[in-house]
């Protein structure tokens, strides 16, 4: 089996040493650097299977590479930082960030995280049925979303929320269990992560994001994909 390629961006040698060591000691490679710019260099040359990034570098936030890359990329993404604010860790996911960890975290942690956001990355090529809805095709066998005809760019977590609904069109699925199965059963009242994503997911899908004819609400509940 091909063993998986991730990058590390992270400027404190310790912290890094330490994560390097995590993931090589669990069969992964592993890349590292240090700032923004030698991210972004080293992404023109390679394609990492996940990125594992700090925010507080030297020559710029962190949050400026999770732009760049998702602007490119469905490259999953997982924030290592010492920043707990709410704030902080919403503006990374907004941003299309598909996961966050608040340092210091433990070697189970960050490898299960780890292996969570790679599953995710793979949920495209497992599915073997098309889903349709208006002007919205989802198919969920070649992982391959389009709107009018045109395809739709989504990050690895806004498709394992846009599947989990195809899978079960016109059934309500809680925001609890979507958080247990694309997050883990640890994040079931992490409630604004399911908000969030939604709200990106309606973004690129609605023509009027606050009246969606796809993705609806059933309040207090959860969530549901319309019915053709």
């Amino acid at each position: 089996m091909t063993r998986q390629r991730i990058l590390v961006v992270e400027d404190d040698q310790a912290i890094r040493l330490f994560i390097e060591s995590a993931l090589k000691s669990a069969g992964y490679l592993v890349d590292s650097c240090t700032t923004v710019a030698t991210a972004c260099a080293y992404m023109q040359a390679q394609r990492p299977a996940l990125l594992l990034l700090d925010l507080g570098l030297p020559d710029a936030d962190g949050r400026t590479l999770i732009t760049h890359l998702r602007s490119r990329s469905d490259m999953p993404i997982l924030v290592l930082s010492a920043r707990s604010q709410e704030g902080d860790i919403v503006s990374c996911l907004d941003l299309g960030a598909d996961d966050y960890l608040v340092k210091p975290v433990g070697v189970a942690e960050l490898l299960a995280r780890v292996r969570v956001a790679l599953r995710h990355a793979l949920v495209m090529a497992q599915r073997d049925q098309v889903v349709s809805v208006g002007e919205l095709v989802i198919d969920l066998h070649k992982g391959l979303v389009l709107l009018a005809g045109v395809p739709v760019h989504l990050t690895p977590k806004e498709y394992a929320l846009l599947s989990i609904l195809a899978q079960a069109q016109g059934q309500v699925i809680t925001q609890r269990k979507l958080l247990a199965q694309v997050w883990g059963s640890e994040f079931v009242d992490y409630g604004h992560y399911v908000r969030v994503q939604m709200g990106n997911l309606r973004a690129k899908l609605e023509r009027v994001a606050a009246e969606p004819r796809y993705i609806l609400t059933e309040p207090g509940v959860g969530y549901r994909l319309a019915e053709s």
